[in-house]
C-alpha cells in the first residue's frame, strides 16, 4: 500500500525532474498486453497482472511507465525531449514474497540523438542528484558491449539472434552458448528426431497452434543447425572472460580495450563506454570510484541495450535498488513503427526510501 510519505516523496522527485526540463505525463493503468507479450513473450505472464476486457481484450495493469511513454513520443513527441512521471506500478512477487507488488515510481526519460554518451550521463546524473545525501552505491554496466560480443561470433546468423535474445536471460543463454560450441551434446530426442528420414511421416495429430509446415520449416532449421560447426573457443572464453569483468570504469576500460586488439567487433562498444565515462566526469562524477560491471542488469533490465545503472542502499542489502535506468534505443524502433530514436532513462522508488532514511 502506498503511504502518504512516499506520495509526497514522489511529488517532490518529479518536481526536480520537471524542473530540470521534463515535461510531466500520464500513462493509463490498464495497459494493452499484446504490446508488452510482443516485447517480452509469455514470460511477463509471471511478473504482471493480467486482466480481460470485454470490448478491450486482455490487458495489463501497468509494469512499468517506459514502454508507455515511448508510443506517446513515438506518436508525435519534439526532439529532443525531457519527460518525468509519478505513479503506481504493478508486478508479481512470486519469487520475493515479501516485496510489494504495488509500489510508487517515478522516472525521467530523455529522447535525444545528438549525443547519447551525454545523454546517458544526463539522466544518470539527474538522478543521482535527486538522490543526493543518501548512503547509496552506484552499479554500471553496459548491455551493448555484450551484444557487439555476440554479434561479431563467427557462427550462423540463426545462432547469434538466439544467443541475442535470450542475453536478458542468463542461464539459458548460457544452455545455448555451450550447445552452440560443443561443451553440451545435443539432446539424444532431438538426435533420434533429426536422425529420421522424415521426421513428420509418423508425427502424432496437430493438437498445438503450429500446423504441420510450420513444424517441418522449424525440423530443417535445427538440421541446418546440427550441420553448423561449433563456436570456436576462443570466441567462448572471450564471451567468458567479458562476462566477468567486474572492476572500476577505468581498468574496465582496459580490460576490454585489450580484449578488443583480438576481437574487433568490441571497439565500438568500448569506445562509447569510455566516451560515457568523460561525460560523466565532465559533470562531476568521479569515475575514478565507480563499479562497472559487465554483467549488470541482464536478469532485470530486458529492454535495455547499452548502458545501465542502478542505485543500492550500502546498509541495507536486503532491499530492492532505489533507483534503475539505462539506455533502450531498440525499443524506440519497436513502437515506432518504422522510426526510432536514442532514448535513455531512469525511475527512483519513493517507497523505498523511507526505509534507509530518506523521507522528505
Amino acid at each position: 500500500m502506498t503511504t502518504r510519505a512516499a506520495r509526497e516523496r514522489a511529488l517532490e522527485l518529479r518536481g526536480i525532474f520537471e524542473a530540470a526540463g521534463a515535461a510531466v505525463v500520464e500513462c493509463d493503468i490498464l495497459q494493452p498486453a499484446e504490446t508488452l507479450l510482443d516485447l517480452y513473450g509469455e514470460d511477463i505472464r509471471a511478473r504482471a497482472y493480467v486482466t480481460q476486457d470485454p470490448a478491450r481484450g486482455e490487458r495489463m495493469l501497468r509494469p512499468d511507465f517506459t514502454v508507455p511513454v515511448v508510443q506517446m513520443h513515438m506518436a508525435g513527441g519534439a526532439e529532443p525531449a525531457r519527460y518525468t512521471y509519478a505513479g503506481e506500478v504493478f508486478r508479481r512477487q512470486e519469487d520475493h514474497p515479501g516485496r510489494a507488488s504495488e509500489y510508487l515510481q517515478v522516472g525521467f526519460e530523455l529522447f535525444d540523438r545528438t549525443d547519447p554518451e551525454a545523454a546517458d550521463a544526463e539522466v544518470f546524473c539527474a538522478l543521482q542528484s535527486a538522490l543526493e545525501g543518501l548512503p547509496l552505491r552506484a552499479a554500471t554496466g553496459d548491455i551493448g558491449i555484450l551484444m557487439a560480443a555476440v554479434a561479431g561470433l563467427g557462427t550462423s546468423e540463426a545462432r547469434r539472434a538466439a544467443l541475442l535474445r535470450h542475453i536478458w536471460r542468463p542461464r539459458r543463454f548460457r544452455q545455448l552458448l555451450n550447445r552452440f560450441s560443443g561443451k553440451s551434446p545435443l539432446p539424444e530426442t532431438r538426435r533420434a528426431l533429426l536422425a529420421e528420414a522424415d521426421p513428420m511421416a509418423c508425427a502424432a495429430p496437430i493438437i498445438g497452434l503450429r500446423d504441420r509446415e510450420e513444424i517441418a520449416a522449424r525440423i530443417e532449421a535445427l538440421r541446418a543447425d546440427a550441420d553448423e560447426p561449433p563456436i570456436a573457443r576462443g570466441e567462448v572464453e572471450m564471451i567468458d572472460e567479458l562476462l566477468s569483468v567486474a572492476e572500476t570504469c577505468p581498468f574496465a576500460i582496459d580490460h576490454l580495450k585489450h580484449l578488443g586488439m583480438d576481437h574487433p567487433p568490441l571497439r565500438a562498444a568500448v569506445d562509447r563506454f569510455e566516451r560515457r565515462c568523460d561525460a560523466l566526469a565532465a559533470r562531476g562524477v568521479n569515475v575514478d570510484i565507480l563499479d562497472f560491471e559487465a554483467a549488470y542488469g541482464r536478469t532485470s533490465m530486458e529492454y535495455y541495450d547499452g548502458f545501465v545503472f542502478g542505485f543500492y542502499a550500502e546498509r541495507r542489502p536486503d532491499l530492492p535498488p532505489v533507483a534503475t535506468g539505462g539506455r533502450y534505443d531498440a525499443l524506440t524502433a519497436r513502437l515506432g513503427q518504422g522510426e526510432s530514436i536514442p532514448a535513455v532513462g531512469g525511475v527512483i522508488r519513493p517507497d523505498i526510501l523511507s526505509e534507509i532514511g530518506g523521507d522528505p
